[in-house]
């Protein structure tokens, strides 16, 4: 398993996890990869380490370039096992190592490992030398954890940025310009809209933080590196941490005898004649990350459910506490459905949307099968309620 060289004397030595497709209920399709990054010097450093099962992946690579044994220093930019899973394992071969943390770091690290290592908690504006190279260190609490920090290397103006700028993705490539940009963008954006939206305030604090550093290439902790053009992710972080969407709209639903749906189609019929393009989300067929990549672009977000058992579809309500709890800024939300007898159904989707923050044009039921009338009602509804927000 070969190293891959960075920049001179930096070395990629993480693990690329092929078959994962689950990461806290995101839909990962194309796998991830666990960034490490070593580096030769006076002392021997290690930035972050990768998941537990992928140890010994990790310490294949480290031993082309130089013994395990011999790292001075680890780097632990996150405390999330996915990123520190091997130090135990690493530290029982480097026990003397100095683990360089936040903070909130140490005492997450000291928590999960119940380890007494010799930790060294720094904030930004600190700073470590290991030789030729030097360190100085940013804090960017809950980007996405309270722990979180960044890395910067001034002599290889390198910023290794944690979980800001990744992507989770398995390839054989370790650099972005060896990858079609859209496909890097497209799981940049999937990346940023499961895991990052709900901090786009100290995500906006992180890039400000970060703006005077001289950065020639971005070293995430997922997916492909930046050795070129970093100013295109850091382009799209700007535009995504701003909660500015676009004039487009995701309608999610989910149905029983297809009313709903049918609903749901006139729906996006009227968007697209009121110039709003529509990307249409049947929750049977589409997985709830892959909507919330949707979302990240989009201002309008429709949901609909049929009334079942006096509730909503247990679909829609898996997607609605999803989408609460990342908390999307500035849209604007549509409740609808069918039902037969009770109708509560769009009454708690469009409880919940207000909760979660959402201005809410006013809803919309129908009872048993959608008649071409009542059609006609629904679709001048909406274009007569998008055009207020256009």
């Amino acid at each position: 398993m070969k190293a891959v060289k960075v920049a001179e004397n930096i070395w990629w030595v993480g693990a690329v996890d092929w078959d994962t497709r689950n990461f806290h209920g995101y839909s990962t399709a194309r796998g991830s990869s666990y960034n490490a990054y070593l580096i030769a010097d006076d002392k021997i450093t290690l930035i972050d380490t990768v998941k537990a099962p992928f140890f010994d992946e990790m310490k294949a690579r480290i031993s082309e370039i130089v013994d395990p044994s011999k790292i001075d220093v680890v780097i632990s930019n996150h405390v999330e096992m996915d990123h520190s899973g091997s130090l135990p394992q690493l530290m029982k071969l480097t026990p003397g190592a100095a683990v360089y943390t936040s903070p909130q770091g140490e005492k997450g690290l000291r928590a999960h490992y119940k380890e007494d290592w010799d930790f060294h908690a720094v904030k930004t504006g600190d700073s470590l030398r290991i030789g030729k190279h030097s360190f100085s260190f940013v804090g960017t609490p809950m980007v996405h954890w309270p722990d979180n920090m960044l890395t910067y290397c001034p002599e290889a103006k390198m910023l290794f940025s944690n979980d800001a700028f990744g992507e989770h993705m398995a390839s054989a490539e370790r650099f972005a310009d060896e990858v079609p940009l859209g496909v890097v963008e497209e799981e940049a954006a999937k990346y940023y809209a499961n895991i990052v939206m709900p901090y786009g305030a100290q995500t906006q604090k992180a890039l400000a933080d970060a703006a005077g550093l001289d950065i020639s290439v971005i070293a995430p902790s997922h997916g492909l590196i930046w050795r070129r053009d970093v100013g295109t992710v850091v382009g799209w972080y700007q535009k995504w941490s701003a909660d500015q969407p676009e004039n487009r709209a995701v309608v999610v639903y989910d149905s029983m005898w297809h009313s709903t749906e049918t609903m749901a189609l006139r729906i996006g019929d009227a968007l697209e004649h009121a110039g709003v393009p529509a990307r249409m989300c049947n929750l049977k067929t589409t997985h709830i990350s892959d909507i919330m990549t949707g979302v990240l672009n989009s201002k309008f977000v429709f949901v609909g459910s049929p009334t079942l058992n006096n509730g909503i579809m247990p679909p829609v309500a898996q997607f609605l506490t999803y989408l609460s709890g990342l908390a999307p800024k500035n849209r604007v939300g549509f409740a609808f459905g069918s039902y037969g007898w009770g109708g509560q159904s769009v009454g708690i989707v469009d409880k919940i949307m207000r909760e979660a923050g959402m201005r809410m044009l006013d809803s919309v039921r129908i009872q048993y099968i959608p008649d071409e009338e009542q059609l006609n009602a629904l679709s001048e509804h909406v274009r007569q309620g998008v055009q207020a927000f256009i």
